[in-house]
C-alpha cells in the first residue's frame, strides 16, 4: 500500500510517515499543498492522508482538484476543527473520510487501511492462498500454521502477489506499490526482497517468476 502524508507540521508530518512505514506501508511526504499535488501528479497512491489547514494551498482545494481530475486514491482528512460544519465542508470538498486532532495513531492505521481497501476490488480481510494465510490488519502471516517472521517490504509484496489472485505483477508495479519514491528505480531490489520472501516461505516454492513479465503466486 502506498500512501500520501500532506502536513505542514514538519515533525508531525514525519513522525506519522515513520509510524505508517513500520505498519509495512510505503509513504511519501508533503508539506504543503502545492507539493501534494505535484507528488500526486507523478505517483499512484491508494490513500491520502490530507491536513486540511494548509499554507499556500488549502487542503479543501487539494481534495477539489483531485476529485475533479479523478485522482483514484481515497482521501482522509485531518484537521484540528472538530465542528459539524468543518466535517461537513470537508467531505464537500471530496474527503472520503475524516479525523479529528487529536487522535489515536491506532485510530489513524485503522482508517487508512479501510480506505486503502476501498480503493481496491473487494478483498476478504484474510488473504489465504492453499496453506498460505495473510491476516494484513493483524500483520501476521502463517504458512501450515507456522508463523513467517517477514520485513515490512516483504509483507507488503506478498499481500500484493496475493491480492492479484494469480494474476503476473510486474517488478516497476511491485516497486511503485510497495516503496516510497526514494526507490531507485534501476536498483535490484524487488529482485533481492522476492529472492528472501521465496526464502521465508519455504518448499515447495510459491511465488513464480514469469520471464520478462513478473512475478506471480
Amino acid at each position: 500500500m502506498r500512501v500520501l502524508v500532506v502536513e505542514d507540521h514538519r515533525e508531525l508530518a514525519d513522525t506519522l510517515a515513520g509510524g505508517l512505514r513500520r505498519e509495512g506501508m510505503a509513504v511519501d511526504v508533503a508539506y504543503d499543498g502545492a507539493q501534494a499535488l505535484q507528488r500526486t501528479s507523478v505517483n499512484r497512491y491508494e490513500v491520502v492522508v490530507l491536513d486540511r489547514d494548509l499554507p499556500a494551498l488549502h487542503g479543501d482545494e487539494v481534495c477539489r482538484t483531485l476529485m475533479t481530475e479523478r485522482y483514484p486514491a481515497r482521501v482522509l482528512m485531518l484537521t484540528a476543527a472538530a465542528t459539524i460544519e468543518d466535517k461537513v465542508d470537508g467531505l464537500s470538498s471530496g474527503a472520503d473520510d475524516y479525523l479529528p486532532k487529536p487522535f489515536a495513531f491506532a485510530e489513524l492505521v485503522a482508517r487508512v487501511r479501510a480506505l486503502a481497501r476501498r480503493a481496491q476490488p473487494a478483498v476478504p480481510p484474510i488473504l489465504v492462498h492453499g496453506e498460505l494465510r495473510l491476516d494484513p490488519g493483524h500483520r501476521l502471516a502463517m504458512r501450515n500454521g507456522r508463523r513467517l517472521e517477514l520485513s515490512p517490504k516483504e509483507f507488503a509484496v506478498l499481500e500484493l502477489l496475493l491480492t492479484a489472485q494469480g494474476r503476473v505483477v510486474s517488478a516497476e508495479e511491485l516497486l511503485e506499490r510497495a516503496w516510497d519514491e526514494a526507490a531507485d528505480p534501476f536498483t535490484a531490489t524487488v529482485k533481492v526482497t522476492i529472492s528472501r520472501l521465496r526464502r521465508k516461505l519455504g518448499d515447495p516454492p510459491l511465488v513464480e517468476t514469469i520471464p520478462h513479465a513478473g512475478y506471480r503466486l
